[in-house]
């Protein structure tokens, strides 16, 4: 498996781990606690030693032909920060820095060639400035399952980061003479190569750590953890340069550490947390049967007062409780009470009339004394909210077209003069009938003022 297939798996992995557990916390019942309910952050330090390969397999080169057979082991340290997501998985940024050692079992036989100059070194140490990651760590399992509180868990964690790292390559086992170093200190077996350095002290590269582990529960504060970490290098340099090199470097942390929960000292920690064992001793809980079976008599009795309540032999929509006339015949019209409702006979009111509204010979201005009427035209229209009609009229002076338009215009001086009082105007209707509708003779001037007027119709 190459690293990219690795940075895929371990990507995929670490996205689908966060999806499920907030799909789990957000379904998780009331049984198992929230996070809110327990510790959920942890503060940790480590210490151990690494070696130059994994247990899984593989094996790192400085020389392309020859392998590591032997190596030393050298120190190395972190410390961790986890928020604990669920019961079974968490989130945990790690820091890091020590060293790494390995030199060549066999230095170069004869009539091989070193990949620089035909030169031969036989060790390496790789000084690691810092190795940051973010890791999703697994609780697995835990040996004392069935029991209230656990003490021993099983864990594993994967995840990503970037480290930052110089490797020195020496020309004996014991590290004394300097071949080649990432800083620019290049022994005198390379005189010519000095520009294949870098200008950084430190190379930095990034790398998936893998790991197993077993954490002891010390106190209600404090846990013991012992783990495997497996590094793999996203580079085939990491013990310095090397030619005709497949496979990416690798190194492995065996270490021990201590673990602080963090936190209010009133609430559980849910690194140890159980849903299990919870869930079986609150279901064993004899004060939970006991207010379970209350709770089961009040439903009943509950549902004996919903059926009391409901119940309506007339069917008139008020239940029997509360029906004060029982037995209402089918389809009659109750009140709250479940007795008739009584409607009382309709009043025919009879329409009001109104005087008609005069006008001065060939204006449609309204007179001062019709304003009375039109007041009460209005209060009465706004009450009612009744539809009123507007007929216009003129006397026969002028032609038959100019006394149509002059009998429309008084029609609207009415019209608006009700509007301007509150009248709805989509409830006025005005209609204009110039000389053709005379109530009087046209041949006499008394005849002629009674028919320059607007009839109100309602």
């Amino acid at each position: 498996m190459n690293y990219s297939t690795i940075k895929t798996a371990v990507a995929c992995s670490l996205v689908a781990a966060l999806g499920l557990t907030e799909t789990v916390q957000a379904q998780e019942p009331t049984v198992f606690g929230g996070r809110r309910q327990y510790r959920t952050w942890s503060i940790g330090v480590n210490g151990g030693f690494t070696t130059p390969s994994v247990i899984i397999g593989g094996s790192n080169a400085l020389n392309y032909k020859v392998g590591f057979g032997e190596y030393k082991l050298r120190e190395y340290y972190g410390i961790t920060v986890r928020k604990q997501l669920s019961s079974w998985f968490g989130l945990e940024a790690a820091g890091n820095r020590g060293r790494i050692f390995a030199f060549n079992q066999q230095p170069n036989p004869a009539g091989t060639v070193n990949p620089w100059n035909g030169a031969s070194f036989e060790s390496a140490e790789t000084s690691v400035q810092y190795a940051a990651s973010l890791n999703g760590v697994f609780q697995l399992a835990t040996i004392d399952f069935l029991r209230r509180e656990n003490a021993v868990n099983f864990y594993a964690s994967v995840g990503y980061g970037v480290m930052a790292f110089n490797p020195v390559q020496y020309s004996d086992k014991e590290g004394n003479t300097v071949s080649f170093d990432n800083k620019g200190n290049w022994g005198e077996e390379y005189p010519g190569e000095r520009n294949l350095t870098t200008d950084r002290d430190f190379k930095r590269e990034t790398y998936i750590p893998v790991g197993v582990g077993v954490k002891f529960k010390l106190s209600d504060r404090v846990a013991l953890n012992l783990g495997y970490t497996m590094n793999f290098v996203d580079d085939k340099a990491l013990f310095g340069p090397v030619a005709n090199r497949s496979a990416n470097d690798k190194f492995s942390y065996t270490y021990a550490g201590l673990e602080f929960s963090l936190g209010s000292s009133s609430k559980p920690d849910l690194t140890w947390h159980n849903p299990v064992s919870t869930l079986y001793d609150e279901l064993k809980d004899p004060s939970l049967r006991n207010e379970l079976e209350a709770l089961k008599q009040r439903v009943s009795t509950l549902e004996g007062l919903v059926d009391e309540l409901s119940r309506d032999e007339d069917g008139d929509g008020v239940s029997d409780k509360f029906d004060k006339c029982p037995g209402t015949p089918a389809g009659t019209q109750v009140d709250g009470a479940g007795c008739p409702i009584k409607f009382p006979e309709p009043k025919v009111q009879e329409s009001a009339t109104y005087p008609n509204i005069q006008f001065e010979f060939d204006s449609s201005v309204l007179k001062t004394e019709s304003y009375s009427i039109l007041d009460r035209l209005s209060s009465d229209l706004r009450e009612s909210g009744a539809s009123v009609t507007l007929d216009g009229h003129a006397s026969a002076e002028g032609s038959e077209a100019y006394n149509l338009n002059l009998s429309r215009d008084r029609a609207n001086s009415v019209k608006q003069y009700l509007v301007n009082s509150g009248v709805d105007a989509a409830k006025i209707n005005v209609q204009a009938f110039g000389e053709s509708a005379p109530i009087a003779s046209n041949a006499t001037e008394e005849g002629r003022v009674l028919n320059r007027r607007v009839e109100i119709k309602r």
